[in-house]
């Protein structure tokens, strides 16, 4: 798959909500066929640096094409942390799309074991508990790269505090393909 193509058809997603016009997709789908199989997708959009929303699926449960453009259009307007982006925005946002392989559970012990299995880098990690989940992309190993710290901001995410593996959560692992437009 052509690696701008998922960036591009993200920002004609909300570049079509600010204008109003409905995302013709038959001849995009008809030079790119792929786009109908099932994918899930993470929308990532950064402003001057700074996170500006991130909206995504975990599972495929859709087409490739339709996650990205819902996907997209929430990060960019449906995200609870940010208010909607503004089209002056638009120009200065960064769009980075992640696809998600499906997500593996990993089998483990105690937080010493589990630490022992986790790539960080590389590695996504699911964290469920009951009826609380969340979850954090491989990409955030950038910023979070101590594994007792990246798991208490996974916990608190999650709405389970900040010592969430001693609740003995079940965790899943998945790896993302990673595309992303050049910086502003």
């Amino acid at each position: 798959m052509n690696p701008s193509l998922l960036c591009k058809i993200a920002r004609l997603a909300i570049e079509k909500t600010f204008t109003h016009t409905p995302f013709e997709t038959d001849i995009l789908i008809q030079e790119n066929p792929e786009l109908t199989a099932r994918g899930a997708t993470f929308v990532t959009l950064t402003l001057h640096g700074k996170l500006r929303g991130c909206i995504g699926s975990i599972i495929a449960h859709r087409p490739l094409l339709e996650d990205l453009i819902s996907n997209a259009q929430s990060a960019a307007f449906h995200d609870p942390r940010f208010s909607a982006l503004s089209i002056l925005e638009l120009d200065d946002v960064v769009i980075e799309v992640s696809l998600l392989t499906p997500p593996a559970e990993v089998e483990y012990h105690d937080a010493e074991a589990l630490s022992k299995m986790i790539r960080p880098g590389v590695d996504g990690v699911i964290l469920k508990f009951g009826n609380h989940q969340a979850t954090f992309l491989p990409q955030v190993w950038d910023e979070i790269p101590d594994f007792d710290t990246f798991f208490a901001h996974l916990g608190m995410k999650a709405g389970i505090g900040s010592d969430p593996l001693s609740l003995h959560p079940e965790i899943y692992t998945y790896q993302v393909e990673k595309y992303k437009e050049s910086s502003k």
